[in-house]
């Protein structure tokens, strides 16, 4: 069996999820991941992704082209926002076939940790009817910017269907420890945001969040040792998460997602000619 990819929404942003479905088809895909909460950011599709038309439109695309949805985004954990609001999107992703909801805390404060716990938790709980493990990220300049900050969360939240996701982005910019990945339980690993980044670390905020948002690398391009990483995770499926605003502009959104599927391809294949057997199409 060979790796399965995902298409993630960021990479190509500005599409509903039947044209990303298609997209992600025509260049090679497995599966896609779908931005079903809206962020109030510009350049998102001016529909709401959980009505009964979008989620009729993207079904048929799923079924038309054979793909699956691996992942719905985002469940924010936010001072003023109340988890129920995230049900419908849940409802639309279970539908769909969705198997993941990544969340992640934007509370901006320190002295925080019991809030989201709780919020964590409650998320957690509402998507367990639906059959969603909740995935939580560590972007470096979000409330939770480490693996170690997000392992506490979980653990402390102690819920089933709770999870870590792993973005080899903010896994460089954190400086994540090794050891301290391969001594989290595996089964808090769904799947992998999978994408390159070069020397130096940004220092600034601000320096991140660009890089984050509009210059992410081709796997291989720069200095990350995914096999370091992917050593000590189980089996997974690997979603691309890789915005680059001036590749797109160069070679449209078609060319830059076949272009980031044929980097991961040509890097796995070549420094790790054994990947193709550890790879599982199903996870969760």
């Amino acid at each position: 069996m060979t790796q399965t990819y995902s298409l993630a929404y960021l990479t190509v942003p500005g599409h509903t999820p039947a044209e990303l479905t298609y997209i992600a088809a025509r260049t090679g895909y497995d599966c896609v991941s779908y931005r079903l909460v809206n962020m109030g950011v510009p350049g998102e599709p001016d529909i709401d992704p959980t009505s009964r038309q979008a989620v009729r439109e993207a079904k048929a695309a799923l079924a038309e082209t054979g793909l699956t949805l691996l992942d719905i985004e985002l469940a924010r954990i936010l001072v003023d926002k109340d988890p129920k609001d995230y049900l419908r999107a849940m409802e639309a992703g279970a539908e769909m076939g969705a198997r993941h909801l990544i969340s992640s805390a934007w509370t901006g404060r320190y002295s925080d940790r019991d809030f989201v716990v709780e919020r964590y938790a409650e998320i957690c709980d509402l998507a367990k009817p639906f059959g969603l493990t909740v995935d939580l990220e560590f972007p470096t300049f979000s409330r939770l910017s480490s693996l170690r900050e997000a392992a506490d969360i979980v653990h402390a939240a102690g819920r089933s269907n709770g999870g870590i996701l792993v973005d080899t982005l903010y896994f460089h910019f954190s400086g994540c420890s090794l050891d301290d990945l391969g001594a989290l339980p595996r089964e808090w690993f769904h799947f992998l945001h999978l994408c390159d980044a070069g020397l130096p670390v940004p220092v600034t905020k601000e320096g991140k969040i660009h890089i984050a948002r509009e210059d992410r690398l081709y796997v291989g391009e720069g200095c990350i040792d995914f096999n370091a990483i992917v050593d000590r995770l189980p089996p997974l499926p690997f979603a691309i998460e890789l915005p680059n605003d001036r590749r797109v502009a160069e070679l449209g959104a078609e060319g830059h997602a076949r272009r980031c599927l044929e980097a991961a391809r040509t890097y796995f294949s070549s420094s790790m000619p054994d990947a193709a057997p550890r790879r599982t199409g199903t996870t969760g």
